[in-house]
């Protein structure tokens, strides 16, 4: 079963925050943990779905990229009677934490925690100024090695389509001219250089470096990516009956779960100009209807 529960909060900094679970009753409705089951939460976080989770007598497996989240998890595992194992992984490898079909319910909250966005030297936030950083983790690129030595071309791909931003040529091409006297290195020097280059409207509700921001932050995590292995690992890790309940954020997140779950619903929509769609053999089944918060 599946329950698609899109839109949540944004934050102004450009990320989704997630410190104070969203539409946690409804997460929890979706999912429907009984004692003797094991839920995965792939998204441990500060731990407020896990928390809920394990009120309702169930077992948790709690994963998370960033090491902090895990670390400052023990306290609630040590008190959680042996039924909570936080473990430090990406949830697309889900499936290396939990024997294949082996799992009552699976919850993915996408998204950067607000307890990242809090923290200035993790580079999440332009309005606390930090190393411009974004990782989740401590290996691969920085934002910063994107900022630095990405093409002009290739930045506009990633502002215009991973943030959406309308401006992405101009922010771009000011980038590469700041860059050629000084290298970025911090969140506050880049958000200034935006708010230079596309000064912000009476009727703009964020901050103009808002989508850039966003962007640089799904490019560095490959959170698209990660994303979409993550629901296949999931369909295979989960029980017959099992449930898959998804909380996205912003549209691109969003038509990834939508189209995961139309395809794996055998209800994949065709095209008048394309040769006819047959559907395939179900492994959901949608529960209710998509929530917005």
């Amino acid at each position: 079963m599946a329950a698609d529960l899109g839109g949540g909060s944004s934050d102004a900094d450009g990320g989704s925050v997630r410190h104070i679970p969203v539409l946690l009753s409804e997460v929890i409705e979706a999912l429907a943990p009984k004692p003797g089951q094991v839920i995965l939460d792939g998204t441990f976080g500060a731990g407020g779905y896990t928390s809920a989770i394990l009120a309702e007598g169930a077992s948790v497996i709690g994963l998370d990229r960033d090491p902090t989240a895990i670390a400052a998890g023990q306290g609630l595992a040590e008190a959680s009677g042996g039924r909570l194992t936080l473990i430090h992984s990406r949830f697309s490898d889900l499936a290396r934490h939990a024997p294949a079909g082996g799992l009552d319910g699976v919850v993915l909250d996408i998204g950067v925690s607000s307890m990242q966005i809090d923290e200035a030297e993790r580079g999440f936030s332009f309005q606390k100024n930090g190393p411009l950083d974004m990782r989740m983790s401590a290996s691969g690129v920085s934002a910063a090695d994107v900022v630095n030595r990405a093409k002009v071309s290739d930045l506009i791909r990633i502002f215009g389509f991973l943030g959406e931003e309308k401006q992405a040529g101009r922010i771009a091409r000011a980038i590469e001219k700041a860059r050629e006297k000084e290298p970025f290195t911090t969140t506050r020097q880049l958000a200034n250089l935006i708010e230079l280059t596309t000064p912000r409207k009476a009727k703009d509700k964020i901050h103009p470096a808002t989508r850039v921001f966003q962007a640089l932050r799904v490019f560095v995590n490959d959170e698209l990516g990660e994303l979409a292995r993550a629901l296949i690992a999931a369909e295979r890790a989960l029980k017959p009956g099992g449930r898959l309940v998804v909380v996205s954020f912003h549209s691109l997140e969003d038509r990834i779960v939508k189209k995961f779950f139309q395809d794996r619903s055998g209800k994949a929509a065709g095209s008048r100009h394309l040769p006819e769609v047959h559907d395939r053999a179900a492994t959901f089944a949608p529960v209710g209807r998509p929530m917005v918060a």
